[in-house]
């Protein structure tokens, strides 16, 4: 916890709504991987590493609507993304409902690359 209180279980599934964060050292990517697919939001993931094959195996496997490497989270926003504002937030898969066209069945990832940026 950023009081330098050690985080338990159950503040990685808290949404502190305030400037605290949960942080959880790995031992390796798989680690990283596991400890997300439990307790991830579904919205956005970031990864650090030097290690490409880290990175590319972190964006390929985690399921986040958005997935960092090397760069900031905040950058989740709709203004960011070029479609002008943010309306609302999705993490599911499937938003549509009622009748359904090939446009309301497509799902998107997006997999962002930076070099240390921060918003």
């Amino acid at each position: 916890m950023i009081d330098g209180t050690k985080a338990l279980v159950d503040d990685f599934d808290t949404n502190f709504l305030d400037y605290i964060l949960a942080i959880k050292i790995v031992d390796s990517v798989e680690e990283a991987i596991e400890h997300i697919s439990k307790h991830s939001t579904k919205h956005s993931e970031s990864i650090l590493t030097t290690n490409k094959e880290h990175a590319k195996r972190f964006s390929q496997s985690v399921d986040s609507a958005t997935v960092y490497m090397n760069c900031s989270t905040r950058f989740t926003d709709g203004g960011q993304f070029g479609f002008g504002c943010e309306i609302g937030i999705s993490i599911q898969k499937l938003h549509a409902r009622g009748p359904m066209g090939l446009e309301e069945l497509t799902t998107y990832k997006y997999i962002v690359q930076g070099n240390g940026q921060i918003r």
